[in-house]
This record gives C-alpha cells, structure tokens and sequence, in this order.
C-alpha cells in the first residue's frame, strides 16, 4: 500500500467574514484510517467541507491525491461522503434510492441492480428492509443506508461526520469492521466523532483541531509519547503514603493526589505526576532515601480521551 498522503493541506484557511473557520494549518494524512476530533467549534465541519468539495479554502491549499477538490470532478468522483446530517427522501425505498445514486455515479443501468444488493449486503442492512420506504427506517439503520451511498462509486477516500450515531452496541462493532475491511483494502478513510473511546479502538493516526488550529497530529502512540514528558496520572500504593506525597512534593514532582487507602487498597494513591521523565529517574533514590516500600505503580492514563483533553486544555 503506498505511504503517499492521501490529504495535503499547506497552510490552509478559511474565514467567514470576520469569523476565522481554519487558522493556517498544516498536516499531512496518509492511507489507513484517520480520526479526526476536536471540540464544538474546532474547525472540523470546515475542514471536511473543503476536503469533500463544498467550501473553497480562502487561503493555503488542500489536496486530496495531489488534487485541489474545489470545482474538480476528476478528484471529487475518488471521495465518498457519509455526512451527520440526514437527507434522504422518506417515499423511496432503499434499493431505488440507491439504484438511481449508482446510475449518475456512471454505473450502467443493467448492472446497477447487482451493484447495489452487493453494496447493502456490505453495510450489513438486512433484505427484509431493502424494499420498504426510506421513512420507516430506524437512525442506524439509515446510517447504513447513508454508508451504502458513500461506497456506490468505490471511492479511494471515504469521508465519515459522525457515522456511529444512532447505531446499537451490535450495529458500531459491524461498521467498525466494514471500515477495519476497507482500510486494509487500501481506502483511506477519515472520521469525525465526538466517541473517542470508538475512535481509539478504531484509528491508529488521530488529528485534533481546537480553534482552528492544528494542535496535535499523527499515531495516538506518538502523542502518548509526546504527552509523557508533560504530565502523568499514576496510580501507586506504598508503604507510607502521607510521607510519599510530602517528598513528591519537595521534589517539585507532584502537582495533586487523591488517597484511595481503603481495605482493598490499601496504601493506595492516585498522583498527578509532574516531568514524568524525571520522576521514573528519580523513583529509587527517593524510596530508599525515605525508607518507602512501594507495592504496585501502574500508569491511568494516555487513553484517546486523555490526549484530546490534554491538548485541549
């Protein structure tokens, strides 16, 4: 599979009058699959409309395989689009929605009907359904409608705003194999959720935009990396603990703790850790220095919530 990037953005912007959408940004997101996070308000919409086709940037560039996609057919035909909000017309029935979707993609009208029951079968919407009007589908089960159109033109990039909504526990663990299938058949696929514990199962690569800005990207291991010479929630039990968190503290170590010193826990902390790179150097010699038996020290933190929380603060 190439390594190339799929999406190029070189110092890109968008305003809205007065109002800054995207604030000169840069990244890079290559094949696999790629969460994209952020707050209300972030840029995320923006940013998904200018790589889907429908904004122009107002400064900076965006690619998508080395091609502008504003007013561009020849790259907007390789992009498949699953957007949050719901459009689809209640009085037709699934398979015609989607016959008449795969025809104006190009596909000829004696194949389409194949086409599409392969495509429904994908997105695992049962057959009872496929001829009942649009209307009286559940939200998940027109999400899956929503993916089964994204798919029709067998996109290179599939774009996803929020794709798990509205899906019960069965139908999120279905989409998040179809996507796992599709990425390692070589579509690059983006998605937006506001469900990082999904996305943390889900996407090796993350991007995280906070007003408008880029403030971290690339595989959640390295941001874990990067964040362990900031901070780091630990979780110990020692022999001593009031005179643990007291030497943690004089060593500019500790910027806040919490006892959970029960029957089942006993000796039990909680620490915030401040430079927990100095902190793992300076660990023995503190201990033995202080006469402190530390019993169990395990890390709480670097899931995908905590990244996004950190970088956002």
């Amino acid at each position: 599979m190439s390594t190339a990037p799929v999406i190029q953005a070189t110092e890109l912007s968008r305003w809205y009058g007065i109002v800054m959408g995207l604030n000169n940004i840069s990244f890079d997101i290559g094949p696999g699959l790629t969460g994209l996070v952020g707050p209300n308000g972030a840029g995320k919409s923006t940013l998904i409309k200018i790589i889907t086709g429908q904004l122009r940037s107002s400064d900076g560039e965006l690619t998508v395989f080395g091609l502008r996609p504003w007013n561009n057919p020849d790259v907007l035909r390789e992009i498949g689009f699953c957007p949050e909000d719901d459009a689809l017309p209640d009085h037709l029935r699934a398979r015609t929605w989607l016959r008449g979707l795969a025809m104006l993609s190009g596909i000829a009208p004696s194949a389409a009907p194949e086409h599409v029951d392969a495509i429904l079968d994908r997105v695992k919407l049962e057959r009872v359904h496929w001829e009942k009007p649009l209307g009286q589908f559940s939200k998940g089960m027109r999400q899956r409608v929503k993916l089964a159109q994204a798919l029709l033109h067998h996109p290179r990039l599939l774009v996803l705003d929020e794709p798990m909504n509205g899906l019960d526990p069965m139908g999120r663990q279905e989409v998040q194999s179809i996507l796992k299938q599709l990425a390692a058949e070589g579509t690059a696929v983006l998605i937006s959720s506001h469900i990082l514990h999904e996305l943390e199962t889900l996407c090796p690569e993350i991007l995280i935009l906070n007003w408008g800005r880029v403030i971290a990207s690339g595989s959640q291991l390295a941001l874990q990396r990067r964040l362990q010479g900031v901070e780091a929630n630990l979780h110990v039990r020692c022999s001593d603990p009031a005179r643990f968190t007291r030497v943690l503290f004089e060593a500019d170590l500790l910027l806040g703790f919490d006892s959970t010193d029960t029957a089942d826990d006993e000796g039990g902390l909680n620490l915030r850790i401040k430079n927990p790179n100095r902190f793992s150097e300076s660990l023995v010699d503190l201990l033995t220095e202080h006469d402190i038996a530390l019993h169990e020290l395990r890390s709480r933190d670097r899931s995908l919530q905590d990244i996004f929380e950190k970088m956002t603060e």
